[in-house]
């Protein structure tokens, strides 16, 4: 699998497809790109070509605990700095919970690269509000403080970026574990502050202000539930909205591997949208020259 270095940082990616248009779809939480490997070759079979990545601190990409600015921020920015290194830009950007807020906020920084929204799952509501900062951090910062950096390496997150990255190990050994716990806290901060608005990390007005053809798949689940995608979507001038044929459930979170019998709709809806926006702006250079 090919590696960039962006920004200091090893990242690990994957191009699918050869020709056509680029379009970036990034997975939510920790999780790896592998899971977005299936839709990536379904875009791609439509002609288009997709970068899957994992982001720092995530896969088989280099951690680093460090940094003033959110995650979510490193995050939209490493992936900004691998698309200039691939000439991918513009591009189509997308994701799933964790994914779509950070490619909203990437339209935010970088309006005039990208193409298109393409978001699942979006994320808001006092229920989400209340579990993930713990489920991201949290957690981790109770950790490092009762057992320090050997306690961290020990919880099931970060023995499988080992597993996937040995050298995180001792990258992570070598901190401080105060320093750790600064940067992690942090990191809780913001996010905790990003929670305070009803799609979490947009304001109304961010909202309001994504000028560019949109659509929202929303979840089902109490961390994505489906209001959460229809409020985005009724923010978002024009914003294109597809429901499932599903239901919300009951359960605090429905893993993304449980929506591969729809993963050919979500596909074809984000194609379409696509197909859509560069029809349109074929017309307006048309009319424009």
């Amino acid at each position: 699998m090919p590696v960039a270095k962006v920004r200091g940082v090893n990242i690990h990616y994957q191009v699918i497809g050869d020709h056509g248009t680029w379009v970036a779809l990034i997975t939510g939480g920790r999780r790896s790109h592998d899971e977005f490997v299936p839709m990536g070759q379904k875009i791609a079979a439509a002609g288009y070509r997709v970068v899957l990545h994992d982001r720092r601190n995530t896969g088989r990409s280099d951690v680093l605990i460090e940094g003033e600015v959110a995650e979510e921020i490193l995050w939209l920015d490493d992936l900004h700095e691998l698309l200039k290194q691939l000439g991918a830009l513009p591009a189509f950007i997308g994701g799933s919970s964790a994914g779509a807020r950070t490619a909203m906020r990437f339209y935010t920084r970088f309006p005039k690269d990208v193409l298109g929204l393409l978001l699942m799952r979006v994320t808001g509501g006092a229920f989400a509000a209340g579990r993930l900062p713990n489920e991201y951090y949290g957690q981790y910062i109770r950790i490092a403080n009762e057992g320090g950096m050997a306690a961290v390496c020990a919880t099931e997150q970060y023995k499988e970026r080992i597993a996937a990255n040995p050298q995180t190990r001792d990258r992570l050994m070598a901190m401080d574990p105060k320093q750790y716990i600064k940067v992690m806290s942090n990191w809780q901060d913001q996010f905790i502050e990003s929670t305070k608005l009803e799609v979490f990390g947009m304001t109304e007005a961010d909202l309001n202000a994504i000028a560019i053809p949109t659509v929202i798949v929303p979840g089902n689940d109490q961390t994505h539930a489906s209001t959460n995608g229809k409020l985005a979507a009724s923010k978002i001038p024009g914003c294109i909205l597809h429901q499932l044929p599903i239901e919300d459930l009951d359960v605090p979170l429905v893993p993304y591997s449980e929506w591969a019998p729809y993963e050919d709709e979500i596909a074809q809806t984000f194609v379409d949208l696509m197909r859509k926006a560069q029809a349109s702006q074929s017309r307006s250079s048309a009319a424009a020259s």
